[in-house]
């Protein structure tokens, strides 16, 4: 074999396990849109009466126009919680933004104001993890910084002192920071 065709045939092996990788997730029970979860045999059992409070942390920002990951993340944990036989109603989900995050959960006319007149690509995921229980929190310090006001926050998004003080709160309230 040349070394040409040694190369492809490399490569094609190194991604056949990347495209068997994406072939185990697949869409959720409780957010199919977006959140795809994989099945996995699981040593560490989950007890029937197990209750999470988890708070999602981020900063970082969504490309224009795209869902910001983690949102998605957040989606993936009701998922996959929700398909391992957690009952709804005893996961309870927050996020937390802040930094050039909050853009991410500001209307379209804000939000296409700064990202070249892209459509806000997280609006959609914002309301549909509301509808499933998640509690959306922007720093307040970084709203400010960031020129974002209250009027300007998609709807069900509540606006707290700062990103320290949310995490604080929900913490007393026995949320557990997720390190994702």
């Amino acid at each position: 074999m040349s070394l040409k065709w040694g190369i492809i045939a490399a490569l094609m092996a190194a991604s056949a396990p990347a495209a068997s990788q994406s072939d185990a997730f697949h869409p959720g029970p409780v957010i199919p849109g977006f959140g795809n979860v994989a099945n996995v045999e699981q040593d560490m059992e989950i007890p029937a009466d197990a209750e999470f409070r988890v708070v999602f942390d981020v900063s970082t920002a969504a490309d224009p126009g795209e869902i910001n990951r983690t949102f998605a993340s957040a989606a993936r944990f009701l998922n996959m919680h929700a398909e391992a036989g957690v009952p709804e109603e005893r996961i309870h989900l927050a996020i937390v933004i802040h930094g050039r995050a909050v853009r991410d959960v500001t209307r379209d006319p804000f939000y296409g104001a700064h990202t070249d007149g892209a459509e806000n690509g997280s609006g959609a995921a914002v309301a549909e993890l509301q509808r499933h229980g998640v509690r959306f929190y922007v720093c307040g310090q970084s709203a400010a910084y960031y020129g974002v006001a209250n009027a300007d926050l998609l709807p069900g998004v509540e606006m707290a002192l700062s990103a320290m003080t949310a995490h604080a709160l929900l913490q007393q309230q026995g949320y557990t920071l997720n390190p994702f």
